[in-house]
């Protein structure tokens, strides 16, 4: 049986892929998703259903469509990791961190010290903090091979 893990946060680096090749490097059995991380895909999920002058309605309606899917992949994983980087305020990683504690989803923040304040609440309901990609892979060998 295989290890979901979803994938949150910050879109801007590789941090994904760079856990991703380190369970492929362990053989682990692990699985991962992600909400859309294309930022102009993910801005423009609701345009289908009919053009908004005002943007407040235009990302009301993307941020609907796109909880389909982040909603679904939160409720359906073993393991989260939300993962914040020091360039822009990931708030969407936040309230994915929310909902995994809300719903009982273990969760794993991935960031450096000098976020260490700003997060505290969010940390708190962590079940580990990692600084690096290799932090996380080492938590994944142990949670699925130990």
């Amino acid at each position: 049986m295989s290890f979901v893990v979803y994938l949150s946060g910050e879109i801007h680096t590789a941090w994904r892929d760079e856990i991703e090749a380190g369970a492929h490097a362990h053989d682990l059995d692990v699985v991962f998703t992600s909400a859309v991380t294309e930022h102009a895909a993910s801005d423009a999920a609701g345009d289908h259903l009919g053009e908004e002058p005002n943007p407040f309605w235009r990302d009301h309606k993307s941020a609907k469509v796109n909880a389909i899917r982040t909603k679904t992949l939160i409720e359906s994983c073993d393991l989260a990791v939300v993962r914040f980087g020091d360039k822009y305020k990931q708030w969407n990683a936040a309230f994915d961190a929310g909902c995994c504690a809300a719903l009982g989803r273990p969760y794993v923040t991935l960031h450096d010290e000098a976020l260490i304040h700003p997060l505290k609440e969010v940390d708190g309901a962590a079940l580990a903090w990692a600084t690096t990609t290799d932090q996380v892979v080492e938590i994944l060998k142990y949670v699925t091979t130990s």
